[in-house]
């Protein structure tokens, strides 16, 4: 089968590669579409924990190819998305619900090979079928809305919470829709897209600020307590060391923009004494795909209007290594 393997930092090709047969408790997934995460791109020039050679891909949907022994509850020809997360269940972590710090944690597309291929191996247990009214592409964005609910979880917004978001991505777009449903009073959206902010504004946002505006647009006379919360959706080191100075007193602030893994910030330690702040990281998914699954299901959350483009998985070593439109959001492949 053919498949993208990254051999190492900035070297991508698409190869022939061996067919995933599934082991007992497996089934084989025949991909339809893959989401491209910005990870996939920290994947591709050494910047996340991934080893190499490696096939990544986390986001995806497709139907099932061929079922593993023993399991009973899923047929060939299935439309299912799954879960990427490989958690061990037996360690400390796993065993009080904090399996995304699995002490044997693993994650298709991260850890071993993944979706951007034409089969991906799954296990059984991770696998979650669409109903006939989701789509490939809506199936395929479940991963990322699980990874917002866990963000969400973790931040346990209170009700009248003013928001200050930077980042109006396809992550920054969902973040929007959940703080908007989690009942924040006030939600400011930062971002450099126009574009991006406009939808915003559609979406939930009560106010957009372009950042080359932001000293202007958040002055202390009409901000003079900072934000109740403050989420970073950029995982840009200059832009969060801006997003902590608009922390009010006894804030929250949430890292959800994934940084290179040598990144580094400077946080004033008085300020975080004198003004009591809760300072929060929110690490992929830990148990909310299935709560992920239902909200989009539901409809509570929208995001057929988050989908940019589909690009072939051929267009993919381009697109790793070639310019990127600030505007797009998710940018998804779709498989021949």
């Amino acid at each position: 089968m053919k498949a993208l393997v990254i051999e190492k930092p900035y070297e991508a090709a698409i190869k022939d590669v061996p067919y995933p047969s599934p082991g007992e408790g497996e089934v084989t997934i025949k991909v339809e579409n893959i989401g491209i995460c910005g990870t996939d791109i920290h994947i591709f020039k050494g910047e996340f924990l991934s080893p190499y050679p490696i096939i990544p891909g986390h986001e995806f949907s497709g139907v099932i190819h061929e079922i593993g022994e023993g399991v009973s509850h899923f047929l060939e020809g299935d439309r299912v998305t799954a879960d990427p997360s490989l958690f061990c269940g037996a360690c400390e972590f796993c065993l009080t619900n904090r399996g995304n710090h699995c002490e044997n944690w693993g994650a298709l597309g991260n850890t071993v090979d993944g979706s951007m291929a034409e089969y991906v191996k799954v296990p059984v247990k991770n696998v979650v079928k669409l109903p006939d009214s989701m789509s490939f592409q809506e199936g395929a964005f479940i991963e990322p809305m699980a990874c917002v609910v866990h963000g969400m979880n973790r931040l346990d917004l209170k009700v009248g919470d003013r928001v200050l978001l930077f980042g109006a991505g396809a992550m920054g777009q969902q973040l929007i829709q959940s703080v908007k449903m989690a009942g924040a009073s006030e939600l400011v959206v930062v971002d450099i897209s126009q574009e991006k902010l406009d939808l915003s504004r559609k979406w939930g946002a009560t106010k957009v600020v372009h950042s080359d505006n932001i000293s202007e647009a958040l002055n202390e006379n009409d901000y003079p307590h900072g934000f109740d919360v403050v989420i970073d959706a950029t995982g840009i080191p200059k832009v969060i060391e801006q997003a902590l100075s608009y922390l009010g007193p006894t804030g929250k602030y949430l890292q959800f923009g994934v940084t290179p893994d040598d990144a580094k910030i400077e946080v004033n330690p008085f300020k975080l004494y004198n003004k009591d702040w809760t300072l929060l990281g929110s690490m992929a998914i830990n148990h909310t795909f299935i709560p992920a699954f239902h909200w989009v299901k539901e409809g509570r959350i929208q995001i057929d209007h988050l989908i940019t483009k589909e690009i072939s998985l051929e267009d993919m070593v381009d697109f790793l290594n070639g310019p990127r439109n600030p505007n797009d959001l998710k940018v998804q492949i779709k498989m021949e």
